[in-house]
């Protein structure tokens, strides 16, 4: 979420989580001085190999409820954080990916988030093969991620029976030219993956 309006029009759709990138070189960099949600939609701010402080200064700043760490941040770096926030740790996904790194992250972060391993940082708008979810071993609750759209809602009913999902993270698909989300679009979204 970038812009205030369009931030009040996804609220008004009560997503459990609306996310918020604190990456200084996304398009999506989210500059606003503050957020202003409901107490249900948890907020989430998103970072990609930024320095302690800084993330601790955001999660105070807009009372962050999770941050999700989009870089190569360690197994300490998350242990040193996670008093102070909840963390959604991210996985970048290949056909040739170990879901054996995921194991040592377990006791330090909250979820884990898996997405399309590009050149990106994240918002590519490609999917990954969900076939490889077979090899996740881990009971670790994840979001899936990665070039979601509304056409793909049955095949994540048949995942979420399989896997221990937490969510699904939408982002590019549901972007209007201007980087603000497509209120219509994600409410059909998540009418027919409440039904």
């Amino acid at each position: 979420m970038k812009y205030p309006q369009n931030i009040t029009e996804i609220e008004s759709l009560n997503p459990d989580l609306m996310g918020f990138i604190f990456y200084k070189k996304s398009k999506r960099f989210f500059n606003q001085p503050e957020i202003n949600l409901n107490g249900k939609i948890k907020k989430v701010g998103v970072f990609v190999n930024e320095n302690f402080q800084e993330i601790k200064n955001k999660i105070k700043k807009y009372k962050l409820d999770y941050v999700q760490l989009h870089g190569e941040e360690t197994v300490s770096f998350c242990n040193s954080l996670n008093h102070l926030v909840k963390i959604i740790k991210v996985f970048k996904i290949d056909d040739n990916f170990n879901f054996k790194k995921t194991e040592e992250f377990k006791n330090v972060c909250d979820f884990f988030l898996f997405d399309t391993k590009t050149e990106l940082n994240g918002g590519s708008g490609i999917k990954f093969n969900w076939d490889v979810l077979q090899n996740y071993k881990c009971k670790k609750k994840f979001f899936l991620s990665g070039g979601i759209d509304i056409s793909d809602v049955e095949k994540i009913k048949k995942i979420v029976k399989s896997y221990p999902i937490a969510g699904i993270d939408i982002n590019s698909k549901f972007e209007l030219n201007n980087l603000e989300k497509d209120k219509d679009k994600i409410s059909q979204l998540i009418k027919k993956l409440r039904l």
